[in-house]
């Protein structure tokens, strides 16, 4: 009868969210992933140990968070047609702000790069570093991430289009070529010659494709969380806008690989 009343009154255009602990908590672990980076960075004793737990702790706040705004979008009737329209542009205004956190890596970069100091040798990529061969793993995450772009667009006109198997297996695809992309990125920081501690180059390459990885790592997360709402009945042709943001969030991270390639891979290991 509750939930009845709720949808009934809701005749403004905002998602009044109820008292709850989440905000708080997630700032608290991600002011705990900040230190303990700092810590491992400095090879400070269970410094490994306090990041992994620190990363822990954060995603089980994601879950139980998205878990709170899925019930309130979903079954209370929070997430009405105005109020929707404000979320988009939220997330709108939200990834115009991770374009300019991405233009400070790109910054640095071009800064370092186009006019070398005298310190690193007045050449680039300084004397020492070996850098990745832009044609090999490079390239190949290049591919899977324009086919995942494809495939996720290919899931938002499959909900449009109220095809379920087709959603099912668009969306499912795009976090395996998710996953595909994050296993080979890995292994290419593994099999590099080169670290974060090599001077400007290291820092420059492992922030910029690191934060990406990250990004990358956000996005499937969240794709996945539409994939079981969708099983679950929560996203449908009218209502599924949680959907909507992923896939608004993946071609940003598309787009952003693209630059690292062709900048940092490409014309960077020149």
């Amino acid at each position: 009868m509750s939930l009845i009343v709720k949808k009934y009154y809701q005749k403004h255009p905002f998602h009044l969210v109820d008292p709850s602990p989440w905000p708080f908590l997630a700032s608290m672990a991600a002011f705990s992933c900040t230190i303990s980076s700092i810590l491992y960075f400095h090879l400070i004793c269970n410094g490994k140990l306090f990041l992994s737990l620190s990363f822990l702790f954060l995603f089980l706040i994601m879950f139980v968070w998205w878990r709170d705004v899925s019930r309130e979008s979903s079954y209370e009737g929070h997430h009405t047609g105005l109020v929707q329209q404000g979320l988009r542009y939220g997330i709108f205004l939200f990834i115009i702000s991770e374009v300019f956190f991405f233009v400070a890596f790109f910054w640095a970069f071009f800064h370092n790069s186009i006019s070398p100091s005298i310190e690193i040798g007045a050449i680039w990529p300084p004397k020492g570093i070996y850098v990745l061969n832009p044609w090999q793993i490079p390239l190949l995450n290049t591919l899977i991430l324009l086919l995942s772009g494809c495939t996720v667009t290919w899931c938002h006109h499959a909900i449009i289009s109220n095809l379920r198997s087709q959603t099912i297996l668009s969306l499912s695809l795009t976090i395996i070529l998710a996953i595909f992309f994050t296993s080979l990125q890995a292994y290419e920081y593994k099999m590099a010659d080169f670290r974060l501690s090599d001077g400007i180059y290291g820092s420059t390459f492992y922030l910029a494709t690191g934060f990406h990885g990250f990004h990358v790592i956000v996005g499937t997360i969240s794709l996945a969380v539409c994939l079981l709402r969708f099983l679950n009945f929560q996203l449908t042709q009218q209502h599924h806008f949680g959907f909507e943001s992923s896939a608004w969030y993946w071609h940003f991270v598309d787009v952003v690989w693209l630059f690292l390639f062709v900048s940092i891979y490409w014309w960077g290991g020149i």
